[in-house]
């Protein structure tokens, strides 16, 4: 799902003096000297700047076209604690794209490991970068056929210590839900904004 840019400038507009790896483990943090062009004219001073590499992911809505009805999923995360009122958050299925993975591949993974389900048709939403002045993160986002009927229970990957509760409800409750700023994740808020303005689109595609 490559991006075509708009811009006058490209990556060969950046000069890089210095990559160094600083960090090792789940994900990876880089160190970078670099210079790059400037609008007016000329380059930039050399700077400094830090970029957490964890490649790229998927994130998945789930759909039931003749019940009406989402499937989202319920999980702690610890980078909510701060700002929200709870860090249980309503979420889309997700998960990272490994080595010789395609998107699609990795929706029905994630599908089956955090939720459950099976899905059937699948319809790529968007992409997006997630943080781009720290992060080389895109998301790739889908919205996929499912039987909601299906969707219930507890899930997740013991040794990621995962705990992910499967939660069914009707498609205006979701959105009612994200009025209401109760959905305040991005890859959550994008893929139920991009559903309410597209959904009749996709359906008409899915007769076909």
């Amino acid at each position: 799902m490559a991006m075509k840019s708009i811009s006058s400038f490209t990556a060969e507009d950046v000069q890089i003096d210095e990559r160094k790896e600083v960090y090792k483990g789940f994900f990876r943090l880089h160190t970078y000297r670099l210079r790059h062009r400037l609008f007016a004219g000329g380059w930039s001073d050399t700077m400094v700047r830090e970029l957490f590499e964890r490649g790229s992911a998927v994130s998945v809505l789930p759909y039931d076209p003749i019940r009406d009805e989402l499937v989202l999923i319920e999980q702690f995360r610890i980078g909510a604690m701060q700002t929200s009122p709870s860090p249980w958050l309503y979420e889309c299925v997700a998960g990272n794209i490994e080595a010789g993975e395609e998107p699609e591949q990795v929706c029905r993974r994630e599908a089956q490991e955090e939720a459950g389900l099976e899905l059937g048709r699948l319809y790529p939403m968007l992409s997006y970068l997630s943080s781009p002045g720290g992060t080389s993160e895109r998301l790739h986002l889908y919205m996929a056929e499912c039987d909601a009927t299906l969707a219930e229970g507890i899930y997740g990957v013991d040794e990621e210590h995962e705990d992910i509760r499967v939660v069914r409800m009707k498609a205006d409750e979701a959105l009612k839900m994200l009025e209401a700023g109760q959905i305040d994740n991005a890859a959550a808020v994008i893929s139920l904004q991009w559903f309410a303005l597209n959904k009749q689109k996709v359906l008409d595609n899915w007769r076909k």
